[in-house]
């Protein structure tokens, strides 16, 4: 199975729907939230080449991107060959 991260913010729809879409695969993933601490955001932008919204997703520590990457690879059917890796 894949190492899935995802980084997120406890208010952010986008990161739900994101976390849902990985439910949906049953795919298991390491939520950091990275609401409330400076630093755990700062790493996500260093690992997301200054990305600085919510989600950040990382998959066998490949960037993947946003919830809207995450969506478009699932809708190429490019997502379960990822996740089953």
């Amino acid at each position: 199975m894949a190492k899935i991260e995802i980084y997120t913010t406890q208010t952010c729809p986008f990161c739900t729907a994101a976390k849902n879409l990985l439910r949906e695969k049953n795919a298991a993933f390491n939520e950091i939230n990275v609401g409330a601490d400076r630093a755990l955001r700062d790493a996500m932008k260093a690992r997301a080449n200054g990305k600085h919204t919510v989600p950040q997703i990382f998959i066998n520590d490949r960037h993947i991107g946003g919830c809207d990457d995450l969506y478009a690879l699932d809708a190429q059917n490019k997502l379960d060959a990822l996740l089953a890796s």
